[in-house]
């Protein structure tokens, strides 16, 4: 482990609460703990134990709960411990004040979880997910963090890796060793073994819109004319009443976003002002935000009055979303305009309807993820990554077709190992001479 200082910070919300954590971690844990508690005999590690925290002079500031552990057996790999306060904002930063004075320094944020990482007690991707854990807005969410946090995609993109460095590994000892005798796998076998890597790659990242969503949440806008039901749409989804809801045409002016969670799928609702000619330009102005609210949306729920006869209306953009018809007011007699027309027929007064309305968003953007057992959804840095591995596979796989230098070859594989080892923090070259010798056993 590298040596390091003794940080401490508190790793609970601000604010009241029953209890509060004050964290600890650095060579000095469990002295620095040892010395706010004014007390002579170590802490047993691992075990909780009934401790009062002291200031200079001896007084109680607070009585804790404190926990030490031994490297490398806690969260960071290295000494660590943690009391467990009284949750008053002001005990707890004299707590921590006190741990300051005792030898610790002020933790920088995410600095735990950096030093658990460089201790290899997590790889890039798990560190990454400990804030998704945090963050998560859905149940689905949060089962794609902890699968994460778990090692999911570090395990994949590492068995991708680990097939590639055999491959690279054959390529480089066939170029530095030509006395060993050592037989180059034909062209058409490098090329299947790189194209299984590449389409394990492409799987993976076929995730990302997947993982865009469960961070993010669905970006949802709520369209159609003026006094079709947007607004009550939105207050039904909700479970509370956020918009105004009028028969007065043009009550809403401006896009409204809230957030819902249905399905185990986290919507961020946008409820847009209703399109249509007018003169008025405020209106005009919260049209052309609803516009844009279309062009940016994962999904479109189109509201219709099935009460009112059909009108020609606006087509609205947003080609690229997910959409959803919605026949709203079959509490009403419906127009005969609307017999047999296709759409989810609701009412936003009585309710009805909207089971199936969640089903419909939850089977558009959840067709196998709900029933996966290894939900796996990369981020953005982890898409970047992918692809750069991807190009140069392609590459790779090109120069082998074209009967180049096996040199190019190698440049090229080890550009995507380069790329895939940005996404763990595993980027280690030494790997590559390694197996060489491990696979060959040159020299004997």
């Amino acid at each position: 482990m590298p040596e390091s200082d003794t940080i401490a910070a508190i790793a609970t919300a601000p604010g009241a609460a029953a209890l509060a954590i004050v964290r600890v971690s650095g060579p000095q844990a469990a002295q620095v703990v040892k010395a706010a508690c004014a007390r002579e005999k170590d802490f047993a590690p691992r075990r909780a134990t009934l401790a009062r925290v002291r200031d200079a002079r001896g007084r109680v500031l607070d009585e804790c709960v404190a926990t030490v552990y031994a490297a490398p057996h806690s969260f960071t790999g290295e000494a660590a411990a943690e009391l467990s306060c009284h949750g008053g904002t002001l005990v707890v930063q004299r707590v921590l004040e006190r741990l300051l004075e005792c030898g610790a320094r002020p933790a920088e944020p995410g600095e735990f979880t950096r030093r658990a990482f460089e201790n290899g007690r997590l790889d890039l991707t798990q560190a990454e997910a400990v804030m998704d854990v945090i963050s998560a807005g859905s149940d689905l969410a949060l089962r794609a963090a902890q699968n994460q946090l778990q090692g999911v995609i570090g395990a994949r993109v590492q068995q991708a890796a680990d097939k590639l460095v055999d491959i690279a590994a054959h390529v480089e000892a066939y170029i530095d060793f030509p006395e060993e005798d050592i037989a180059p796998d034909t062209t058409a076998e490098l090329v299947q073994r790189l194209d299984d890597i590449s389409e394990q790659l492409r799987q993976l990242l076929s995730t990302a819109d997947e993982g865009r969503i469960l961070r993010e949440g669905v970006r949802t806008a709520i369209i159609g004319a003026p006094n079709v039901g947007k607004s009550s749409l939105l207050n039904l989804l909700l479970g509370y009443d956020r918009a105004i809801v009028s028969p007065t045409a043009g009550t809403t002016r401006d896009t409204i976003e809230e957030s819902t969670t249905v399905g185990g799928l986290r919507l961020r609702l946008i409820d847009t002002a209703g399109l249509h000619e007018s003169a008025d330009a405020l209106e005009r102005a919260g049209m052309e935000r609803s516009r844009r609210a279309l062009a940016e949306a994962d999904l479109i729920l189109e509201v219709h009055d099935a009460s009112l006869p059909r009108a020609q209306a606006e087509e609205p953009a947003g080609a690229g979303a997910k959409r959803i018809t919605l026949l709203n007011k079959c509490d009403l007699p419906e127009h005969a305009d609307w017999r047999g027309a296709a759409g989810l027929r609701i009412s936003c007064t009585t309710g009805k309807g909207r089971a199936e309305l969640e089903r419909a968003i939850a089977d558009l953007f959840l067709q196998d993820a709900g029933e996966r057992d290894s939900l796996a959804a990369i981020n953005t840095r982890h898409r970047y990554a992918l692809q750069q591995a991807l190009d140069a596979l392609a590459r790779a796989r090109a120069s082998l077709e074209a009967a180049e230098s096996p040199e190019l070859t190698d440049v090229d594989l080890r550009e995507a190992l380069d790329a895939l080892g940005t996404i763990t923090g595993r980027i280690d070259t030494e790997d590559i001479l390694s197996r060489v010798f491990s696979t060959f056993c040159l020299g004997k």
